[in-house]
């Protein structure tokens, strides 16, 4: 994933501003069907989050043991857990806990790396080295390690879960920001706006921040992949959301048990772990070639 992060650029043509920019965008990416299929599952996830859990009929979290590990049926159908929970409907409200968890931590990542990024390449000079040695501390360690270290001393709950991921997710935002930042604020129109004597802050806000949005964009979209991909991980060592929360790491996590003989107790969870990070790579790298079809190939 870090590599890709390399091969976002910005593109500041004034083609892609204002409406007939995001009208070009749009054809773009309606062109690229894979793209459009990852939008379109994503689109379902973000349904099925808002209105699944008004539609069940079964209490994901009520334990009965009389109809543990059924095969899916008619009646369950998705078939039902070691605790006899409908798992249908336990993947249904995980939903809602899986997107909350990769959206929210992306945007701790975003309010944090966009903000040190633009002030890094803006800059330059000793608070760009400051900034960047930081980062390169932070991108010394395994993603999935720094997560954990980072879960293992706050505590093992969603909320904790979402800051690790976030403080995880800040590199690759300071990264690709700083770098757009730097071939922004060298272009003439920059140079002039200086020099009618326009304030370090309006620039940034007014000239900087809106031609940088696409990377940004990009970047927040495959983080949100990595984000729901780390969490359920976290969830899956024990060490994210707990039992009998149904968050779709700790549902794999406690099916593990139960592959051989009752595979589809694990089975559900993990496609639905793998469709969701499948639609929002799909749908970042639509968004990359849509915004830069330059960057394609």
């Amino acid at each position: 994933m870090d590599n890709r992060e390399d091969t976002i650029t910005v593109d500041i043509s004034p083609s892609l501003k204002g409406a007939s920019g995001g009208s070009m965008v749009y054809k773009r990416l309606k062109r690229n069907k894979t793209a459009m299929i990852g939008g379109y599952l994503i689109l379902f996830l973000i349904i099925v989050a808002l209105f699944g859990p008004l539609l069940t009929v079964y209490d994901p979290l009520k334990v009965d043991f009389g109809t543990r590990l059924l095969p899916p049926s008619s009646e369950f159908w998705l078939g039902t857990d070691h605790n006899g929970r409908d798992i249908f409907t336990r993947l249904v409200h995980g939903t809602s806990i899986t997107l909350y968890i990769g959206f929210l931590s992306v945007a701790v990542g975003l309010v944090i790396g966009v903000p040190l990024g633009v002030f890094s390449g803006y800059y330059g000079k000793i608070l760009d080295s400051f900034i960047m040695r930081c980062i390169d501390v932070l991108l010394a360690f395994p993603g999935i390690l720094l997560a954990i270290a980072l879960v293992s001393v706050l505590g093992g709950s969603i909320n904790n879960v979402i800051i690790a991921v976030g403080i995880f997710s800040v590199p690759g935002f300071a990264r690709i920001v700083r770098g757009s930042t730097m071939a922004v604020s060298k272009l003439e129109y920059i140079d002039a706006v200086r020099a009618l004597g326009a304030s370090d802050l309006r620039i940034i806000i007014l000239h900087i921040l809106p031609n940088i949005v696409s990377p940004i964009i990009v970047q927040a979209t495959i983080r949100i992949a990595i984000a729901i991909l780390i969490a359920s991980g976290l969830s899956f060592l024990g060490l994210g959301a707990q039992p009998p929360i149904p968050e779709w790491g700790a549902m794999l996590s406690q099916g593990r048990s139960y592959m051989f003989d009752h595979p589809h107790v694990a089975l559900y969870p993990g496609l639905a772990i793998v469709l969701a990070v499948l639609a929002f790579n799909l749908f970042g790298d639509g968004l990359r070639d849509a915004f830069d079809p330059q960057s394609k190939g």
